[in-house]
């Protein structure tokens, strides 16, 4: 019996230490519990805007195959060599405020930057001076006519009434504090380096190509100078505007432009402060009536985001506070807007339900 005894208490000892060699495995395995006790909190998946990276990845990529086949439109011919452009191109991209970017298709390929140039010297006057004196000296309301129209010239008493057309952006282009042309364009090139956070280059034959034939924004330079509304001489805003209209950019490129606007005029990747965070509002503002030249009214309805549009091929929307999107394409619609980059950033912006107004519905 004594024997029996023993044997009882070695199995029930021996029992014990299993099962307390198993608990002790089993809680440093468990991912709420450590050595401590104290419980773990397991890290969550990172988010952008409140996305996780996967959901944005698969809008982008979404986007990219339902456009990607698209032929519509024509590539600008009134700059003849973005003819030569190769018309099936076509990239998406999302830039999140930390430079985190998601892509699908032709984002590295560099085209003219054109228009989308110019909410951005826009910026760096309100930065050197103020937006106050950027709507004095120029204006901030839509035309309601293309984008190269003289007529608004002779139709408004102001003559320049907003920087994102063409006469008011030769005129933006004058208002930079600058004593020779050589300083004024080396300023608008490197404000537009710091948005992008890289080296843009000219695009010699773009700038060549459009200098050669710039008639029509020549006269607007000439008309703007003689009723006191250009502040340098006309061919010398002519010029450097021409120039930053011709930097080469990617979609990535415009996408990390976007994104320094959604943070605050923050860019994510150098963390310079390239605009005051107290006038980036004021921007999206005049990008939100103005960004899509007479079609901003649609665009706002239909994808409710500030953006800017160029006939490049390019255009960058701005979600402020989350992202931005930008796409490429070259071929455009009567309006000078790229259709496959505007279809693709409205669908992901009703997909999203990014809308500053509200979620517009894809």
């Amino acid at each position: 019996m004594q024997a029996l005894s023993l044997h009882r208490h070695f199995f029930t000892a021996l029992l014990s230490a299993v099962l307390t060699i198993n608990a002790y495995a089993g809680a440093s395995r468990s991912p709420s519990a450590n050595n401590s006790g104290k419980p773990v909190i397991e890290p969550s998946s990172p988010t952008y805007g409140g996305f996780t990276a996967d959901k944005l990845q698969a809008a982008v990529d979404k986007a990219y195959a339902t456009f990607n086949a698209l032929d519509e439109g024509k590539n600008a011919d009134y700059i003849p060599i973005l003819t030569e452009t190769l018309s099936n191109l076509f990239g998406v991209v999302i830039v999140t405020p930390d430079g985190k970017t998601f892509c699908a298709g032709d984002v590295d390929y560099k085209f003219s930057i054109q228009s989308i140039s110019k909410p951005f010297t826009a910026a760096l006057v309100m930065k050197e001076t103020s937006p106050q004196e950027l709507q004095e000296k120029i204006g901030m309301e839509p035309t309601g006519l293309p984008f190269n129209s003289k007529m608004a010239l002779e139709l408004y008493e102001a003559r320049s009434v907003n920087p994102l057309v063409n006469a008011g952006a030769i005129a933006a282009v004058s208002m930079i504090n600058a004593d020779s042309e050589d300083k004024r364009w080396y300023k608008v090139r490197q404000n537009l380096n710091d948005f992008a956070g890289t080296e843009l280059r000219l695009m010699e034959k773009v700038f060549k190509s459009e200098y050669d034939t710039s008639w029509s924004n020549r006269g607007m330079a000439n008309l703007l100078y003689n009723y006191g509304r250009l502040y340098c001489k006309p061919e010398e805003a002519l010029r450097v505007y021409t120039k930053q209209c011709a930097l080469g950019v990617s979609a990535k490129d415009l996408g990390m432009m976007g994104a320094t606007l959604a943070n605050g005029g923050k860019n994510p990747i150098t963390g310079k402060q390239v605009l005051p965070k107290a006038h980036v509002p004021e921007l999206l503002a005049i990008m939100a009536t103005a960004g899509f030249y007479d079609e901003s009214g649609i665009w706002m309805a239909e994808a409710g985001l500030p953006a800017k549009t160029g006939v490049g091929g390019g255009i960058v929307a701005v979600v402020p506070g989350k992202f931005a999107i930008a796409a490429f394409s070259p071929r455009l619609n009567p309006a000078g807007n790229s259709i496959k980059s505007m279809k693709a950033i409205r669908q992901i912006s009703g997909e999203l339900g990014l809308g500053v107004f509200g979620a517009n519905p894809e």
